[in-house]
């Protein structure tokens, strides 16, 4: 729970082009997950779906953001 709450408090902290950079990045690594789990299973699939949920928090924090403006 902590790891979420940090998360969280850490995407408060960063700017917009940086935010917009962060979720570039994740998508990328997301995608190449995704590949490297359908050629042979990974150790932890569960990263997988981490990853989708951190992506969609930065998603939600750049709507956010461009709501207020």
């Amino acid at each position: 729970m902590s790891k979420r709450i940090d998360f969280v408090k850490g995407m408060k902290d960063m700017s917009d082009s940086d935010l917009k950079s962060r979720i570039q990045e994740d998508e990328l690594r997301l995608k190449k997950l995704e590949f490297a789990h359908a050629i042979s299973p990974l150790e932890n699939p569960m990263s997988i779906r981490s990853l989708r949920k951190d992506v969609a928090r930065l998603k939600t924090e750049f709507q956010k953001r461009a709501i207020t403006v």
